[in-house]
């Protein structure tokens, strides 16, 4: 029996030359200092082989509509099974993706309702659950007489047949945002008081609204309600003028049908063909929920079905958690007939779910935009798909899995790469978490530095053998040994002696109304459960308050109140990395950073994190604010 991938002469990207055995059926970890060639052996030669080798098992016709991947710089790789990678950042979904698609747990949902629902005749009388139903029999109302049929899983779908009208399946539905209309109500009409009319339509309207009967030579804020109205919702008239073109000599007589701000922002948007053209819209629309759907995204029709005295929008609305026991309760609301028919769907829907609930979703609602999921979120989507495939005989390559994860997360993390090794298959992981390395059966450890300083093995073995090993770097952290610091930092007393930046918003996803300090010329970290909120403070509520008020813009409506004196730009950093390793004393970087601080103390960063644990964990994101010199 084969035990083990051989793997000899790697050369990919700073590998030389190496040697290397992985055993199969086992948990396998790469670890080492970052850039020291983990990921080149993971994914440049173990998954790159094994998703090459099984590409090309496949006809000559299926591989032309693949993406087909280079082979590997090796000199010979031997016994490589069939590969999956779990890429550390998954990619951000589309608006039509919601945490329910994306986990197909609403796909059991849809069908539990079709089948198992009260439905809902034309005349708008409810019947029992039948069994006719599921065998796509006609059903009969028994107070009015009316024949129909059940809606299918299919029908009740919003991205298809069940999707509203008005949104298309969206939730959301964009309008004018009438107050970027006339950002500045000091300015005159002539001067270019409506916007839309200087990007989206002639300059001559002004002319045409002068027409209107509405004065353009005077501010905008002193003009009359009916002079405002008219600018904002005046009819469509046709009025002569005398227009003078302002660049050159020409003028003349015409006639010209005005085009109130509301209807340029309309009347563009429709003829929106590219990117292009829509940034030149948007600035002029916000998004609403859908008034018909009520941001559901589904019709009315699809609403309709009652399982239970609910319909599937506002099962889509429960927590993860709530929805998994209600969904237990179904077979026993059923007539005694379709009960085991209930059991099957339900117990398929609450299989999918036991993953999600022990990787720490259980707080997400189905109907929750995926778009607005943070990494780690999206990441343990991701794991669990992989352990509900129930494949064998498969490596799979994790790339860093516990990024995003808070400690508490990890149990259901290892409790995933437990289930892949119990079904047969293999997992590689490349990670600096000490937690999550101390689940490995075997660890490969590449050093002894980053680039070109490194890309050979110092150690491997057992976490016993790498623990005692005098090669490994690694070791001293592994065995709770390693000698670490940590920069001196401010007191309480002295912590807002520079200032601070104040924000408070409202509800917005999973965070409730918060009012937040943050203190300027430090190093802040936000933290918290994987879920709790933090990129949705960070990305969604302070970097958009902090850009709009810097900019003179309109701040986001969840946004109530941004003081930050002096700050004058804002930074984003999506990939920022710290330069140690996360398992590494960060000596010199936070030596480095207060150095920094104390040359510039203009500079505030503000990083995301998943959570406090013994181990250094890299910024997901971090922000940096610069202070008016």
């Amino acid at each position: 029996m084969i035990e083990k991938i051989k793997i000899r002469g790697a050369r990919v990207h700073n590998l030389k030359n190496i040697d290397v055995d992985v055993p199969l059926n086992k948990i396998v970890a790469i670890g080492g200092v970052s850039g020291s060639g983990k990921s080149s052996l993971a994914l440049g030669v173990l998954y790159a082989e094994g998703s090459r080798r099984y590409l090309e098992a496949l006809s000559t016709y299926t591989r032309r509509r693949m993406t087909q991947a280079a082979k590997a710089q090796v000199d010979e790789a031997l016994y490589v099974p069939a590969a999956l990678a779990l890429h550390q950042r998954p990619g951000i979904p589309g608006i039509r993706s919601t945490f329910g698609t994306g986990t197909e747990l609403l796909n059991s949902l849809r069908l539990m309702v079709s089948r198992l629902a009260s439905h809902r005749c034309p005349n708008g009388h409810y019947i029992e659950p039948t069994l006719l139903v599921a065998a796509g029999k006609e059903l009969a109302c028994p107070k009015c007489g009316e024949k129909f049929y059940a809606p299918s899983a299919e029908e009740l779908a919003f991205n298809s047949q069940g999707a509203c009208r008005t949104c298309d399946g969206t939730g959301i539905v964009r309008t004018v945002d009438r107050a970027a209309l006339v950002p500045d109500e000091s300015l005159t009409i002539d001067e270019g008081a409506v916007a839309p009319w200087n990007s989206l339509m002639w300059s001559l309207m002004t002319d045409v609204c002068r027409e209107m009967g509405v004065r353009t030579d005077v501010p905008f804020k002193d003009l009359t309600e009916k002079e405002k109205n008219i600018v904002y919702n005046g009819p469509a008239e046709k009025k002569h003028i005398f227009y003078h073109a302002k660049n050159s000599n020409q003028a003349g007589e015409l006639d010209f049908t005005y085009y109130n701000a509301v209807y340029t922002v309309e009347n563009a948007l429709a003829k929106v063909k590219d990117e292009k053209g829509m940034k030149r819209v948007e600035k002029f629309l916000k998004q609403d929920i859908c008034p018909d759907c009520g941001g559901s995204r589904l019709s009315e029709a699809a609403r309709a079905p009652r399982l239970r005295g609910i319909s599937l929008d506002e099962m889509c609305r429960m927590p993860l958690n709530n929805l998994t026991e209600w969904v237990r309760s179904v077979p026993w609301s059923l007539p005694k007939e379709m009960r085991p028919m209930a059991e099957n769907i339900c117990a398929s829907f609450i299989e999918v779910a036991k993953r999600l609930l022990d990787l720490g979703l259980g707080y997400l609602s189905l109907d929750r935009a995926a778009s607005t999921l943070s990494t780690g979120e999206r990441q343990r989507m991701q794991l669990a798909r992989a352990v509900r495939n129930r494949t064998t005989g498969v490596l799979y390559v994790l790339d860093e899995p516990s990024i995003g994860l808070h400690p508490s997360n990890i149990e259901g993390l290892t409790g995933v790469m437990h289930d892949l090794i119990a079904d047969g298959n293999s997992v590689v992981l490349v990670d600096h978490d000490v937690q999550i390395l101390k689940e490995s059966d075997w660890m490969i450890e590449m050093g002894p530095e980053a680039g070109a300083g490194g890309g050979t093995v110092i150690a491997e073995g057992t976490i016993g053998e790498i623990e005692e090993s005098g090669k490994s770097v690694l070791g001293p952290f592994l065995s709770g040994k390693a000698d670490t610091c940590t920069r001196v930092r401010a007191n309480r007393e002295n912590m807002f002696e520079y200032g601070k930046i104040h924000i408070s918003t409202g509800n917005i996803h999973t965070v409730k109304p918060l009012s937040a300090d943050i203190p300027k010329g430090r190093m802040t970290v936000v933290t918290g459960v994987s879920g709790s909120g933090k990129t949705t403070f960070v990305l969604e509520s302070l970097i958009p308050a902090l850009s709009a008020m810097i900019h003179g813009e309109k701040r986001p409506e969840h946004v109530h109140e941004i003081q930050a004196e002096g700050i004058r730009q804002v930074k984003r950093h999506p990939s920022a990395r710290m330069s140690a390793p996360r398992w590494r004393p960060m000596r010199m970087s936070m030596m480095s950073c207060e150095r920094s601080l104390r040359e510039h103390r203009t500079r505030t960063v503000l990083g995301i994190r998943p959570g406090i644990s013994p181990t250094i964990r890299e910024n997901s994101a971090a922000l940096d604010v610069t202070e008016q010199a």
